[in-house]
């Protein structure tokens, strides 16, 4: 019992979150630069979204959010800050800034994809990752 409010409830909770986070950056994103969507469907780059393994694709922000939650339950003593959001912040910064920079730079190092892309990628990871751990930072208080 003790596992499923400790790391199973939050984390499917940051999980949708996160989810739906993603969802609405990724529309903005694709509002604001409509040439994104061609990319997407490009056959050659991506697997279309009838692929049934595409459906592990909705599993990412679930497996990042049990790992989210073990690791802020490491540092949440080493977290500076007065509010949860100020908490969030900052330890979804660190996180963006230790897996998504370097991450981005090999995708674009090695897949055909346009700096716009890779920037789409970078805002939205940040901005899903930072929602997510403020859910799990207020769930954990």
């Amino acid at each position: 019992m003790i596992i499923i409010k400790k790391i199973v409830l939050p984390s499917l909770v940051a999980g949708i979150v996160m989810v739906v986070t993603n969802m609405i950056v990724g529309q903005i994103f694709h509002g604001l630069f409509p040439t994104l969507i061609l990319e997407y469907n490009n056959p050659s780059l991506f697997r279309p979204w009838s692929d049934p393994i595409m459906s592990l694709f909705l599993l990412y922000p679930f497996i990042l959010a049990i790992i989210l939650v073990i690791v802020w339950e490491k540092v949440d003593k080493l977290i500076s800050g007065k509010t949860h959001a100020e908490k969030a912040l900052r330890f979804g910064t660190t996180y963006w800034l230790l897996t998504s920079i370097t991450g981005m730079l090999i995708s674009y190092s090695t897949f055909p994809v346009s700096l716009l892309m890779i920037f789409s990628w970078s805002i939205s990871s940040l901005i899903t990752v930072i929602a997510g751990v403020y859910i799990i930072v207020w769930m954990k208080k």
